[in-house]
């Protein structure tokens, strides 16, 4: 292998984005590359600085315990909120985005309203399900006083769904910027209310139950003004949506079913694989255990959120581009991700104790190891991320389905027994470990899966 040519063509690739950037010349795949990246960059700048500041405001206020309450009702809620998409997001950006390519824009819009129509089913039925599981969910499984948490989230749930199903037709329009100035509302509006709100709670002595359940009301509030923010807009900016819209034909719809259905195992599978950790662990410890759990991983998320953004601007160029030239674009911007984040990983093992108790407090410190653990997902995950627009975007969901079945699987099973033992050997903090390694192996394979795949497709091609 020719090294030395590699090492040239990488400069050369590096250099063209840079000038491109000085001189603020979008033109071309690579420029408009370069706007959604840049869009999206600072839109998860923004959300995942925003969140991470706002997790660690509102951790000193709430403390571990009712920290802990408040992570493990989100995250419950968040998994239903999965539930209420099933692949219709990825559907959307992968049909619609090649259809805006070619000018088909009432084509388009029969799409969006096809998707939006089963995006209803799918939120009516989600919440409906939260609703009747709540208290099952909170006084028999957890154990723990979250029940009213959980009925705020069948409000929270179709309102971040709808939000979720918006951006992705702006997207789909390769128009970043509006989604990005949502977040720098939705920030403002979250970081003046929620605060406020938890201070009122605390003065007025409501219980655990009572301020976990206000925060998350809070919360429905910010999210609110942020739907109805992308809904004015999308009437504005979207043109595609003014056209009627061309009703699609039966071999359409099996066809979309087709790629759908798929990827609604891999939702289903996806939703136990990334919260299957935090839903096992609210059964075995203390809630102040998933405080020190949920800090680590909050501080990790916003380091792979801001390496990662580039799997997401990407998918639009992924789902019109074949051949050489998609093997190009994806091997470089592969290789990039490799190796910021490689370094990112390292800094952020290194610093780790610092951060917890700059962010946190030292009422938090017993997060420091498992933030250092968790340093590795800061390398796997940007590289996973990569590849699953990849293969989104080449609409090979049913190799992806299967990947992410098997990796879930794994998860739970090894969250199964690395709790228990855990648990047995080194109490509830050895619990949280059980789950740290469990999340470390189950992400490991699935990256594996996903290469491996990859390079049998490309060898029999």
């Amino acid at each position: 292998m020719d090294f030395s040519g590699e090492i040239r063509e990488e400069e050369s690739f590096l250099k063209n984005i840079l000038v491109k950037f000085r001189k603020k010349d979008f033109s071309g795949t690579t420029g408009q590359a370069m706007k959604n990246s840049s869009y999206q960059l600072a839109q998860n700048l923004i959300f995942k600085f925003g969140s991470l500041l706002f997790t660690i405001v509102i951790a000193r206020m709430l403390l571990p315990e009712r920290m802990g309450l408040y992570n493990l009702a989100l995250a419950t809620i968040i998994l239903f909120v999965s539930f209420s998409d099933l692949g219709i997001s990825s559907a959307l950006i992968t049909y619609c985005s090649k259809l805006l390519g070619r000018g088909d824009l009432s084509k388009a819009k029969g799409y969006v309203k096809k998707l939006f129509k089963w995006k209803l089913i799918l939120i009516l039925c989600a919440s409906i399900i939260l609703l009747i599981s709540a208290y099952f969910i909170a006084e028999f499984y957890y154990q723990k006083p979250i029940f009213y948490a959980l009925l705020v989230g069948a409000i929270y749930l179709p309102v971040i769904s709808l939000i979720g199903f918006l951006e992705q037709i702006f997207k789909t329009n390769e128009n970043f910027k509006t989604p990005m100035q949502k977040e720098i509302l939705f920030q403002i509006i979250r970081f003046i209310f929620v605060p406020l709100g938890i201070f009122l709670f605390l003065e007025a002595n409501f219980s655990n139950q009572g301020i976990v359940s206000g925060v998350l009301l809070t919360l429905v509030f910010s999210y609110l003004v942020a739907l109805i923010f992308l809904a004015l807009n999308a009437k504005k900016k979207i043109k595609f949506l003014q056209e009627s819209p061309k009703k699609l034909e039966k071999k359409e719809v099996k066809d979309l079913k087709k790629f759908i259905y798929p990827l609604s195992a891999t939702a289903m599978a996806g939703m136990f694989f990334g919260y299957i950790d935090t839903l096992m662990l609210g059964h075995f410890v203390s809630s102040q255990y998933i405080a020190y759990y949920g800090a680590a991983f909050s501080l990790v998320g916003g380091v792979i959120a801001i390496i990662g953004f580039m799997s997401l601007s990407l998918m639009p160029i992924f789902a019109r581009k074949s051949g050489k030239e998609l093997e190009s674009i994806f091997r470089k911007t592969r290789e990039l991700t490799i190796l910021i984040s490689l370094i990112a990983g390292i800094f952020t093992y290194i610093i780790s104790y610092f951060v917890v108790k700059l962010a946190y407090g030292t009422e938090y410190l017993l997060a420091v190891p498992i933030l250092r653990w968790f340093s590795l997902l800061v390398i796997i995950l940007p590289i996973l991320g990569i590849y699953v627009s990849y293969y989104v975007a080449q609409k090979k969901t049913k190799e992806l389905a299967w990947l992410i079945l098997g990796s879930a699987i794994l998860n739970i099973v090894f969250n199964f027994f690395g709790i228990n033992y855990g648990l047995s050997v080194g109490g509830e903090m050895g619990a949280v470990f059980g789950a740290v390694g469990a999340t470390l192996l189950s992400r490991g394979l699935y990256l594996m899966g996903l290469v491996s795949f990859r390079k049998k497709k490309l060898i029999k091609s």
